[in-house]
Order: C-alpha cells, then sequence, then structure tokens
C-alpha cells in the first residue's frame, strides 16, 4: 500500500529511527504495513539535523556521499490528515507486507492481489484501513481478513511472504487449489495449525494439508526453497541468488528487525559568543557563499536578526569554522565526549549543554568524580538493519558487510536521524583502582573466559574473532550502569526504558586511553528536555545512597544459585556472566550492547564467587 493520497495510521517520529525504522514491519488495526526505503521517502519541507560529528562517522561508514541528517517527516498541526482535506499528506511511505490474508472466517490464504480481495478506507478513520474477503461463503457481508502470521527470512537480512503453496505441494506450486490455514488446537502452536489445500491430493506424503511445525527446526530446511534475496523494502524482486537458508519467522516477532544505529553527544566546541552563534546555527550559516548572503538571510528571517553583531563579524566567524573545522577520527564519536565530561568546567555551556562537577559521595573512594549534565542532546542516526540475529552496537554490525541491510537501492546520500534533549549523570572512576582490580589473577581469569566467548560468538557469525572485544573493564562498568539504572529508574520519575547509558572504557595501552566512566542520561524522545528528576539524584546524600542500594541488590539474585552460576562460555550464544532479567538486563532502548557482556559478580561478591569483586567493602 504506497498510495500516496492515503493514510494508515501514526507513529511518533522518534520510532521512525528508534523502534520502526526503514525495512520493519509496522502492526496497524487490520493491516501489517512495511516501511520503504529512502527512495520513496519525500525530502520537501524536512528539518535538517545538526551534528558534525556524527555526520562524519554516517559517512565513514556509508560513504562520502552521505551530505545530510533528516528529521523524519512530521504532519503540520494545521493538517487533518483526510483525503478530502485539499492538504497534502505528509509522513513515512508503506507498502503492505505481508501480502497474504487470511480470511477469520472461511480460513482462506488469499494474496492481496486476488480479485477476492479488496481494500476498504475510511477518509475521516485512515486506522480503519482494511482488506475484505469478498466471496465468503460463511457471512453476508464481505469479513475483514487479517495478516497471515508467518513470514520467511535469511540471516542476509532478506524477508519474504511465506510460501504457502511450496510448502503444500512441493514442487507442484501450480496446483489450482484453495489455501486454507486450520487451526486444529487453540493454543495456537504450530504443531496444532495447518495449511490445507482443498483441490488435490499432491501433498507430501500424499496428503492435501501439512503441520506448520515442519517450517520450523531441522525439518524446515527440507520443507522451504531456496531464499530468493529479496528486499521488499527498496522494491527489489529480482530474485537474486543467496545461499543462506530461509528461516520461518513470525509476524511481529521482534528477530525480523534489528536497528543499527549511531549516536553522539552535541557537545560545545566555540567560546567566543559570535562563533557559538555560528556553531549553534551551523546549518543555516553554511549556506552562505559572501558576506553579502548574510544580509539576504536576514531579510528574509532565515536567521535571527542579532541587532548587536556586525555581519563582518559572523562572516569572520564562519570562515573561522570552515578553516579550523576538522574531525580527525569520525569513528571515535566518544573520544570528545571522555575529554569534555571529564573537565566540564573548561568545556562552554550552551543551548544543548551544561555540565557542572559536584562532589563525590561519603565512602566512595573508587569515584574520582561526578559531573551534573544539566543540558545534553543526543543525535542518532539510522544506517541500515539486520534481520534473524542483532549485533548490538554500531562497531559490531559494522563489521559484517553481508549483514548490514542499506536503506535505499544504491548509496543514500542522507540517512534519518533524530534529536533526543535531556540530562544525566557522569561517574568517572579513579584509574589508579581499576588497574589494580584488572591485575588480579582471578580477575584475568575470568577475562580470558570473557574472550573465549567472544571469539565462539564472533566466528559463529562469520566475523573476526580477534576483534571487537571489550576488555574486563567495560564489562565491570557495564554492570555498574546497568545495576544504577535499575536503582534510580524507582526514584527519578523517569521509566526504566527512558534511560541510557555510555560506558567509556579503554585500557591505558589503547589510543586514546585510558578511560573508566558511566553517563546515564535520559532518553526522552520527541520532547525539548527534561524537569531535573534525574540530576537532582546526583547530589552527594542521593548519589551515595541509591549506589549502595544498587550495589545491595547485586549480592542476591531472584534465580539465584542458577544466576550466579552462570558463566560466560555456558551457552554460546550468550555473552555474560552472572546475569539475567532478574539481576541486570535492561530494555533493548537503554542497552549500548544488547545486555552482552554482563557479569555482576565483578561488582559484588555473589553466593557462587568472591574473589572478583571491584566493591569488597
Amino acid at each position: 500500500m504506497t498510495n500516496p493520497n492515503l493514510s494508515v495510521g501514526d507513529i511518533r517520529p522518534s520510532q521512525v529511527v528508534q523502534s520502526f525504522g526503514i525495512g520493519s514491519l509496522i502492526d496497524l488495526p487490520h493491516l501489517s504495513v512495511m516501511v520503504l526505503g529512502l527512495d520513496d521517502w519525500s525530502v520537501d519541507g524536512r528539518n535538517e539535523v545538526s551534528e558534525d560529528r556524527l555526520l562524519a562517522a554516517v559517512q565513514a561508514e556509508l560513504g562520502s556521499q552521505v551530505a545530510r541528517l533528516m528529521h523524519p517527516p512530521v504532519e503540520a498541526a494545521t493538517s487533518s490528515g483526510m483525503v478530502y482535506s485539499g492538504s497534502p499528506l505528509v509522513g513515512v511511505p508503506v507498502a503492505t507486507f505481508p501480502r497474504w490474508m487470511v480470511c477469520p472466517l472461511c480460513r482462506q490464504l488469499l494474496a492481496i492481489e486476488s480479485a477476492l480481495v479488496q481494500l476498504k478506507t475510511d477518509p475521516v478513520r485512515p486506522d480503519r484501513a482494511r482488506y475484505v474477503h469478498t466471496n465468503c461463503g460463511k457471512a453476508k457481508a464481505p469479513p475483514t481478513m487479517v495478516p497471515s502470521r508467518f513470514l520467511v527470512g535469511c540471516e542476509h537480512g532478506h524477508l519474504d511472504d511465506f510460501p504457502w503453496s511450496y510448502f503444500v505441494h512441493g514442487q507442484q506450486v501450480s496446483c489450482p487449489g484453495v489455501l486454507r490455514i486450520i487451526e486444529a488446537g487453540v493454543t495456537g502452536e504450530a504443531a496444532e495449525i495447518y495449511i490445507e489445500c482443498d483441490g488435490c491430493q499432491h501433498g507430501v506424503g500424499g496428503k492435501s494439508r501439512r503441520p506448520l511445525s515442519d517450517a520450523f527446526g531441522e525439518k524446515g530446511r527440507s520443507s522451504l526453497p531456496a531464499c530468493r534475496g529479496r528486499h521488499p523494502h527498496v522494491r527489489m524482486f529480482s530474485d537474486e541468488p543467496c545461499v543462506k537458508p530461509l528461516k520461518t519467522l513470525a509476524l511481529g516477532a521482534s528477530n525480523t528487525w534489528f536497528g543499527v544505529m549511531a549516536s553522539a553527544l552535541s557537545l560545545p566546541q566555540a567560546v567566543d559568543p559570535v562563533a557559538q552563534i555560528v556553531e549553534e546555527h551551523w546549518l543555516h550559516f553554511n549556506r552562505a557563499t559572501s558576506q553579502a548572503d548574510l544580509e539576504a538571510m536576514r531579510r528574509f528571517q532565515v536567521i535571527p536578526p542579532y541587532p548587536t553583531i556586525s555581519d563582518p563579524a559572523l562572516w569572520a566567524a564562519i570562515e573561522a569554522r570552515r578553516q579550523g573545522h576538522a574531525i580527525d577520527n569520525p569513528k571515535t564519536l566518544k573520544t570528545p565526549e571522555w575529554h569534555t565530561l571529564r573537565q566540564p568546567l573548561d568545556a562552554p555551556s550552551s543551548r544543548h549543554f551544561r555540565a557542572v562537577p559536584t562532589s563525590v559521595p561519603d565512602g566512595m573512594a573508587m569515584l574520582r568524580q561526578v559531573v551534573l549534565v544539566e543540558r545534553l542532546r543526543e543525535v542518532r542516526a539510522l544506517l541500515g538493519f539486520t534481520r534473524i540475529r542483532a549485533f548490538g552496537d554500531f562497531e559490531e554490525a559494522t563489521s559484517d558487510d553481508q549483514a548490514l541491510v542499506g536503506l535505499s537501492r544504491g548509496k543514500p546520500t542522507w540517512v534519518p536521524a533524530t534529536d533526543v534533549y535531556g540530562e544525566g549523570i557522569f561517574l568517572e572512576f579513579d584509574e589508579a583502582m581499576i588497574q589494580r582490580w584488572c591485575q588480579r589473577a582471578a580477575v584475568q581469569q575470568r577475562q580470558r573466559d570473557f574472550q573465549a566467548a567472544h571469539r565462539t560468538w564472533r566466528t559463529q557469525r562469520r566475523l573476526d574473532p580477534n576483534q571487537g572485544y571489550p576488555d574486563i573493564r567495560y564489562t565491570l562498568l557495564h554492570s555498574l550502569a546497568h545495576a544504577l539504572i535499575r536503582q534510580l529508574a524507582v526514584a527519578c520519575g523517569y521509566a526504566m526504558a527512558s534511560l541510557r547509558e555510555r560506558i567509556y572504557a579503554l585500557e591505558p595501552t589503547a589510543d586514546d586511553g585510558p578511560m573508566a566512566g558511566i553517563l546515564i542520561y535520559t532518553a526522552a524522545a520527541d520532547s525539548e528536555g527534561t524537569l531535573g528528576g534525574l540530576v537532582q539524584l546526583g547530589a552527594p546524600e542521593f548519589l551515595g545512597y541509591h549506589l549502595r542500594a544498587a550495589l545491595e541488590t547485586l549480592h542476591i539474585c531472584a534465580s539465584d544459585p542458577l544466576c550466579a552460576d552462570h558463566e560466560p562460555q555456558t551457552e554460546p550464544g550468550l555473552l555474560h556472566g552472572a546475569a539475567c532479567h532478574a539481576c541486570l538486563f535492561l530494555p533493548e532502548t537503554s542497552c549500548e550492547r544488547g545486555n552482552k557482556y554482563l557479569d555482576r559478580s565483578l561488582v559484588v561478591a555473589t553466593v557462587e564467587r568472591d574473589d572478583l569483586a571491584f566493591f569488597t567493602g
């Protein structure tokens, strides 16, 4: 469904990047639709996102042809969104997917291209758009059809409709019989669902129906055809050969889409007031080619009037930024943030950033300093996505070219991005204490265990097993950050999913090292800041209490002793030690590593181990 004059629903702008990005499926009341690629998007009237460091990182990954970061389209408040209103609809283009529907009464399976399937719309209520079965023999009025519950995809990011006819008939796909999906039980399990053809007896084993359970596991390898290499989000249906086996996916399952994003904090660089103005409104000032353009920009109110600043002064600041604005290593997004956060008094304040140091809580000698970030802005850009398996962070996903699915048919010239405004607490740890802890024999052995699990995990995904390991200090800080987020969410007024982490962890021997810090900040999208509930908890008397409470909760887990006994190599697909949903795991919007590299036994003593704990008091 790609009619530009038809609206079928609403999502929040931030969801276009975070949850329902290009290539993902959106479940509407009567439809399931897929967000189309950038080739179908309109950039007219769109706002550009200004963040040079992030744009440089995107260019380093996707190519220098990426010129802009763009906000998702937002419909004007005055537009009614109705077809007959006369105002053009603004939004994200989608297409119906899967393209097979099921009649809830007669259970017939039909493609939406069938003459028996008709689209019904309501201009007043776009959410009522639906497909109906026009000749259902069990209803007087055409019943509303529902999307089929199953799809097929592969680890190269391809997605396709479930091959219903092939599944029942094998190679005899030319059978003209009617396909039906029959549920023999009430549990909804695949073993109780049968795909039936009522016009032949050429199915597997001489039968006209087959249990859907045959489409899963080992049986699925022989029951499903070869992958056709399709990318429906960019209309690529050329049946490119693909060597990956198809896997059956449930509609609405989380493994149908994993967004790959890069993010950066907006950091002020300019100290001079005029340079700060140019930096803040660089998207407009960067379009000026001469000093005369500034006068025109003032006249047409492209920029504020600035009555106390002359055009020569503005032009000089613009030229200075162009000459001195270079990013050495665009993919090291966290390095400038680390230096700014640990030296807050040297960083100029701006509309998007303000940080002030505060006292360290009593009894927390492992903390070097605490910084209250009263204002911050994070920009997130969508680079691509994966299916079936997720990587969890920017560095891992971009190291496997075959798994990262692009946002357009060719190389994109822009990517969707969104801003997040909020606040945070930054904790810098004493480097000497971190290094002494890392040198313990038990900790070094634990590091070897994590490294072995890391190599196994990456080998299974055809990645370089010697790359990407974040070091044992990262696991320590990451585990502590999760515990602190769970504790702060109880008191700060924000849901746990609205808090995020940024871990700064590098060994002394690494480039830009050493680093040992945690930033916990709000991730409240579509808002112009937050109310200070998190920053308030950074005061020494509150932070000390919550740190101790977070540590206390890690000693005993509700899943002990199973949780405490978990080793990094217990299961090949998991990269964590003593951690589970009852003690450390966070929502996917909060964790930067997909709940990997976690181990509470590195933080405090548990019922299983007491020789790894960083906090021993």
